[in-house]
């Protein structure tokens, strides 16, 4: 899993970027309005509302933002949509993108237009779907007082991996586990920086440094897709790639 905790590396570093532009409060945000769409505003009766909370704190998303997102779900007549997209992009690097959009036709429409600007294509769906497993994972700052007493709770929760990367724990668990273990960290008093869903390739494919630039580049441009949430890829990241990216 070392591939998947130098990725985490990455989205830190371009987490941190995207909150000064209030990129990152918009992603939450949708997710906060679609959990109460879906289930209430009461994060006590609703996972997927307290996981989005919870990873608004994680970021220093104001209260009020919060609170704003909650109320304007229950008053906003227009519907979100989960979608999602798959697709090959530079060097072959299977890619599989999450949105939630008020728009279907606009966001496909902007989602293949990178594709094909980036020298990719957009496959059906399912194409690339297969080679990603569903995981959660984890991000606790490494200011614990007794580690070793955390790590084996987690073990107990279900963790399958714990990775340790700069000051960060990287906890990866199995679907069935992720709710355990986010409980179990809730006992704790262990508020992560984030606690997420994700799709976790089976195998990587290592490129050279610059096509691996090039896929890098436009894993970017998703990402700066109003409409998109998540960018998952398959593409191996190298020590050197972390060292090329510097301040990314």
């Amino acid at each position: 899993m070392s591939g998947h905790s130098k990725w985490s590396t990455i989205k830190r570093k371009k987490g941190a970027a995207d909150a000064k532009r209030s990129k990152i409060f918009s992603r939450i945000a949708k997710e906060i309005q679609i959990a109460v769409r879906e289930s209430g505003p009461d994060p006590t009766g609703n996972p997927r509302l307290r996981l989005a909370i919870a990873n608004a704190r994680g970021v220093n998303m104001p209260k009020d933002n919060i609170e704003r997102a909650i109320n304007s779900a229950e008053k906003d007549e227009s519907t979100l949509q989960e979608l999602t997209y798959e697709g090959f992009g530079p060097g072959g690097i299977a890619l599989f993108i999450e949105c939630l959009t008020d728009n279907h036709n606009r966001t496909v429409s902007n989602i293949r237009a990178i594709f094909n600007k980036r020298g990719g294509y957009m496959g059906s769906s399912g194409s690339v779907g297969f080679m990603f497993e569903r995981k959660g994972t984890f991000t606790i700052p490494k200011n614990i007082s007794n580690q070793e007493e955390f790590e084996l709770e987690i073990i107990d929760a279900g963790a399958e991996d714990i990775e340790t990367e700069g000051d960060y724990y990287i906890i990866t668990t199995s679907l069935e586990d992720y709710g355990r273990v986010q409980k179990r960290l809730e006992k704790l008093g262990i508020v992560p920086e984030s606690a997420q869903l994700q799709r976790i390739p089976t195998n990587t494919k290592k490129l050279n440094n610059e096509d691996a630039m090039k896929v890098m580049r436009t894993i970017e441009e998703f990402e700066d897709e109003d409409d998109v949430q998540n960018v998952y890829h398959n593409l191996e990241i190298t020590d050197q790639l972390i060292n090329s990216l510097g301040d990314y």
